[in-house]
């Protein structure tokens, strides 16, 4: 317990920035706002009480958070809007490649190949149970 209440500053930091950044990614194309939401959450169990209440209570990224802490699951709507995202993201850097004749192939290859393997791993979460 120690170790938590003396760092417990730096996980109300990591929290806030991470919901920070959940809230831009609402409005940037490509940026993710669940993971930077479910770290927020993550982090404020750890740092500030009153956050993680209002994370988990919430309408919009409450149901998320509770289906990621009790059984690691992810909704299948949220799998289908990511790998959409991911998919939009790769259509783009994939005609700023053809577009743009100092780009490097590698640039366009490791990107979506790491939108690919976390789409794999997220396809491979389970669903939420029924209600």
């Amino acid at each position: 317990m120690q170790g938590r209440t003396r760092f417990r500053w730096a996980w109300w930091l990591l929290a806030y920035a991470s919901l920070g950044l959940g809230i831009v990614g609402v409005f940037v194309p490509g940026m993710p706002t669940t993971v930077f939401v479910l770290i927020a959450a993550w982090a404020a169990a750890r740092g500030s009480d009153r956050l993680h209440r209002w994370l988990v209570d919430h309408p919009r990224f409450g149901p998320s958070i509770r289906d990621w802490q009790a059984h690691g699951a992810v909704s299948r709507r949220a799998k289908w809007m990511a790998s959409a995202t991911m998919a939009a993201c790769a259509v783009v850097l994939l005609a700023l490649m053809l577009l743009i004749p100092a780009h490097r192939g590698w640039m366009t290859a490791l990107p979506i190949a790491c939108m690919a393997a976390v789409a794999t791993w997220l396809w491979l979460r389970p669903e939420p149970p029924a209600p």
